[in-house]
Parts: structure tokens; C-alpha cells; sequence
């Protein structure tokens, strides 16, 4: 069973995800479950629509520390199939999205999945 097409093509707010998502060491983008993901080589680290029915909202892999601290704003929620995995939604339909945020939130997702060498060359980009 095929699954139908969450985004229209150049969706903003996937474009602005895929941008940010794109800065990591061997990203790939591979279209599952009709919606672009966002990979460290094959380990996902963002989804874009957590449901067909919240198609703007980016699932993302936080860090286990912190993940109590996103549940106390409303942005935050446990999506289906990735939340038993410690994974979470966020919504990205507000106009006032914190860019700025969405992109930590991108960096320590990519850090819970990537392998060490590809941790050594972003780390290295940083040093630069």
C-alpha cells in the first residue's frame, strides 16, 4: 500500500526544515510513509507530519534529559508510532515558530542517532 503525499512541493516549512537538516554530515532525504525524512546516513533524526492530520509538525529524537522540560509547553506532543521510542512532535503551523529552537532541537536529534564519525565531522565543523 502506497501512502498518499502529506506536502505539496517546496512546502515552506519542510523547505526550512530541509534546510536546516541538510547542514549535517551525510544527510539524506528519503520520502517514507508519504512524507519527507531526514537522515544521518540511514538513522532518521526528523519527520516531517507526525499525522495526516498535523501535517506541520516536525518528529524529532530529544534528548532523554530534557524531554520532561518540552512537555510543559503546548508545542510539544507524543506522536504515534515514534513516541514509545522516546521520540516527539512538535508543532510548526504558528507564524511566531522559534527558528532559532527548531534548530537545537534538529542538532541534539541528529546527536541521539549519528554514528561517532559522523558526530567527529560535525564536531569538526565547529571547530572551524
Amino acid at each position: 500500500m502506497e501512502h498518499p503525499l502529506l506536502f505539496e512541493p517546496h512546502d515552506p516549512v519542510v523547505d526550512r526544515v530541509r534546510g536546516i537538516c541538510a547542514e549535517y554530515p551525510e544527510f539524506a532525504e528519503k520520502l517514507a510513509w508519504g512524507r519527507p525524512t531526514f537522515r544521518a546516513g540511514k538513522k532518521l533524526f526528523v519527520v516531517m507530519g507526525s499525522s495526516m492530520e498535523r501535517p506541520h509538525t516536525m518528529v524529532f529524537k530529544p534528548d532523554p534529559d530534557e524531554r520532561p522540560a518540552l512537555f510543559e509547553n503546548d508545542l510539544f506532543f507524543v506522536p504515534p508510532y515514534f513516541g514509545p521510542a522516546g521520540w516527539l512532535g512538535m508543532a510548526l503551523e504558528a507564524s511566531d515558530t522559534d527558528w532559532t529552537f527548531v534548530a537545537e532541537l534538529i542538532d541534539e536529534s541528529y546527536r541521539q542517532v549519528a554514528l561517532r564519525r559522523q558526530l567527529a565531522a560535525l564536531d569538526q565543523r565547529h571547530l572551524r
